[in-house]
């Protein structure tokens, strides 16, 4: 492995990405890892590495890299504009070449996947960075300098366009498992109208704001285990989405678990977009 991508310029909030530190919770390590799963899986896909392989996540764009040799390169996610090639296929960069992303046209966060997988040094297993732990290599800033693995298969696909984000999505969502500490018209008030997405929002959690959640108990409820998707809702009454930097213990109570499919189109959501639930089909 050589140094082989410069970050010139990372954008707003830009870190290395790859699956995450699975099987940890039960020691109090979240699993971190990219916030939009399948985006990952799909830009990793396009040029050809395992799609666990590491890659970089942006939030809002607004990144430059300069590539010290040249490389195949995938961006998928969040659409935006690239000085490179553009979404939702590989493209070839040029050694000394310079890609620019700029700012989503819709969503938050897109992933720039290189041939051969951005390497850095795993912690648990992960190349992730975990912002609520620490964990992981730091955000990038300018000047880091990445280096790159081996290929491990051919490139196959040209092209694999997406649906578009939408700004405001409906997401079903899992009764439980503390329902019961709501009054018992709660979970149809979280399923009734929309909520909109906090400024205070990022790889945690989703704060949002909207018709308060009311409770019928009162008192603390005893640190228990999270899950990503997991709906707290914190004595204010407005709930909280967990995504992929949540921690893996929570004291207040879950109303409602967004399914696994869903969930990345949470992790999409910008401030000021609207979310709606739905109960999960059985």
């Amino acid at each position: 492995m050589t140094p082989a991508v410069e970050v010139v310029a990372p954008g707003p909030y830009a870190t290395v990405q790859d699956f995450g530190r699975r099987g940890y919770a039960h020691l109090g390590v979240p699993r971190s890892g990219a916030a939009d799963l399948p985006s990952l899986r799909l830009a990793n896909r396009l040029v050809g590495n395992a799609e666990d392989a590491a890659a970089i996540e942006l939030t809002f764009g607004g990144a430059v890299l300069r590539f010290r040799r040249g490389a195949w390169v995938a961006l998928a996610g969040a659409p935006a504009p690239a000085s490179g090639g553009g979404m939702w296929a590989p493209f070839w960069m040029s050694p000394g070449a310079t890609l620019s992303v700029g700012m989503p046209y819709e969503g938050l966060r897109t992933y720039v996947a290189i041939r051969g997988g951005v390497c850095v040094p795993p912690v648990l297993g992960s190349m992730s960075t975990d912002s609520l732990s620490g964990l992981g290599p730091p955000p990038l800033t300018a000047g880091t300098v990445l280096a790159l693995g081996e290929p491990m298969s051919a490139i196959h696909a040209d092209v694999a366009p997406q649906r578009p984000i939408s700004a405001e999505p409906t997401v079903q969502v899992v009764r439980g498992p503390r329902d019961d500490w709501f009054t018992d018209d709660g979970f149809a008030t979280l399923c009734a109208g929309a909520y909109r997405v906090s400024q205070d929002s990022n790889r945690v959690g989703a704060r949002l704001a909207g018709t308060a959640l009311r409770r019928a108990r009162t008192g603390e409820l005893p640190s228990e285990g999270m899950v990503a998707g997991a709906v707290q809702v914190p004595p204010d009454g407005q709930p909280i989405v967990f995504l992929a930097d949540h921690p893996p213990t929570g004291g207040y109570p879950v109303i409602g678990v967004v399914t696994v499919a869903d969930l990345p189109k949470v992790a999409q959501l910008r401030p000021g977009d609207l979310l709606r639930f739905r109960p999960a089909r059985p």
